[in-house]
């Protein structure tokens, strides 16, 4: 007899991380634009919070993460109660999988979802179910018309990743309307804070209205705490207590949640980070377009390029790798004419545009 493991897990193509073709080299400089990692960090306070809290490592946390619930409860106006926090919005969303998935359901996303919701499939046994996009945008008519009797937990990343897209709040309304209510809407808004759309609305009033819907957030995007893996969901009583029952216990770290606290107080940080964010994926776009490039309207730190085939795509990433610069390639997206890249510090900006057009440059001769 053997030891395997269940059904699925054969199936998950194991995380390698963000893409390495670029390789250091001697006096060689390394711009990583692939892992949508903020190029200016943490809040200030933040990593004074996380330096302070060296005094602290040899004990766990000690109110289970009460303080940052609250912390999040009093910034985004909703119940403490109804707050779970992970390691990671990633931990929650697999948590949810792990909770309500049995062998032979269904679990529903869009076509070039973020990945890890067909990795919480897999692992439970569950059969991941994709519905077209429309121009790389989340089509609700096809979401709906994908959704059968054994559907339990519909993911959907808003805005989307790697495409960028997003859906308005009346979009995510009429959606949820379709759903059967015994099915779980889990809307993963982990670039909630970049979005400057007046119809955009990242979940909470579906969360606060319904019995069925489940917002995650981050604070690896804006806030610039990747490396500390904090995420938080918010969610109908029933959830956020069956979330409590299945979590580790003390899955937040005590550095983690002190600096995340104060990155949610420094409001002034956040809005500057936007600010860059978004001048910067606006110039970035203008001129990618200009170099003949296609790229998406993106509401994200990062934008989607589309060249003519893989092919192409593939080249422009040996280029680029070549001259040190790291892109998502998004074949794993089910994009493989695309790249995706993360926007970054003004220099990396301006030498990856450059880079960019003189790739088109050399292709065209």
């Amino acid at each position: 007899m053997t030891i395997t493991p269940k059904p699925g897990v054969s199936k998950i193509t194991p995380f390698g991380g963000a893409n390495a073709a670029a390789t250091q080299e001697a006096g060689k400089r390394i711009f990583k634009l692939a892992a949508n990692e903020s190029p200016l960090g943490p809040s200030p306070k933040a990593i004074e919070a996380f330096r302070a809290a060296q005094r602290e490592l040899h004990l766990y946390p000690r109110d289970n993460i009460q303080t940052l619930r609250e912390s999040l409860a009093r910034s985004h106006g909703i119940p403490a109660e109804r707050i779970v926090c992970g390691h990671g919005s990633e931990e929650l969303i697999t948590l949810l999988a792990n909770s309500y998935l049995r062998p032979g359901d269904e679990v529903l996303f869009s076509a070039h979802a973020f990945f890890i919701y067909r990795i919480a499939a897999f692992a439970n046994s569950a059969t991941p179910v994709e519905a077209p996009e429309r121009e790389r945008t989340v089509d609700v008519d096809a979401m709906l018309a994908k959704v059968s009797a054994r559907t339990r937990l519909v993911y959907l990343a808003n805005p989307g990743n790697p495409t960028g897209t997003c859906l308005p709040a009346g979009a995510l309304r009429r959606l949820h309307a379709g759903l059967p209510p015994d099915v779980l809407l889990v809307i993963d808004s982990a670039y909630a804070e970049y979005v400057g759309r007046k119809d955009y609305e990242p979940g909470a009033e579906l969360v606060t209205a319904a019995n069925n819907v489940v917002m995650t957030r981050t604070f690896s995007k804006a806030y610039g705490l990747a490396g500390l893996r904090v995420g938080w969901a918010y969610c109908p009583p029933h959830v956020a207590e069956t979330l409590d029952r299945v979590r580790t216990a003390y899955n937040v770290n005590i550095a983690a949640q002190k600096a995340a606290i104060v990155a949610l107080e420094d409001r002034a940080y956040l809005e500057a980070v936007v600010d860059f964010n978004a001048t910067w994926r606006d110039w970035l776009s203008q001129r990618i377009r200009a170099a003949g490039i296609l790229v998406d309207s993106s509401a994200g730190n990062f934008v989607l390029t589309r060249f003519s085939d893989a092919q192409q795509a593939a080249e422009a990433n040996d280029f680029l790798a070549a001259r040190g610069f790291m892109l998502q390639p998004a074949a794993l997206y089910g994009l493989p004419n695309c790249l995706r890249l993360t926007i970054g510090s003004e220099e990396a900006n301006r030498l990856v545009a450059q880079a960019l057009a003189d790739f088109m440059k050399e292709k065209s001769r």
